[in-house]
């Protein structure tokens, strides 16, 4: 299945939001993403609609299997490519930033290589 950029962003911040707060609702990420109510709550229909997350009544926001599979995949792909900015000695405010624009876009093949890298070259 093909999935956004956007509904992966989506799914990205829940996981992360989750591990800051305990649990999200839809004004958490308005918050996290600066987007509109609104757009924020078309996007979680879909989410929803498409069985990624779901919503309790009290408005609390969780990933199911499938939307957890995916932005674990995306979180994890942020991190490692953040920490390899960093180690080329991009700022770690710029390296996020940037790790944002590649992280959707790498193929398993690049990632895998980067990750490889990185593992092997700057063991912490």
């Amino acid at each position: 299945m093909v999935i956004h950029e956007s509904a992966e962003d989506y799914l990205e911040s829940i996981l992360i939001l989750q591990e800051q707060l305990g649990q999200v609702r839809s004004i958490d990420i308005v918050n996290r993403l600066g987007y509109s109510k609104p757009s924020v709550s078309i996007a979680m229909k879909k989410l929803r609609e498409s069985g990624y997350i779901s919503m309790a009544g009290d408005g609390t926001i969780t990933l199911n299997d499938s939307g957890m599979e995916i932005a674990s995949k995306i979180y994890g792909r942020h991190k490692m490519i953040t920490r390899l900015f960093e180690h080329l000695g991009v700022s770690p405010e710029q390296a996020a930033i940037d790790a944002c624009k590649v992280e959707h876009d790498l193929s398993n093949e690049t990632f895998a290589k980067i990750t490889e890298f990185v593992e092997k070259t700057f063991q912490e």
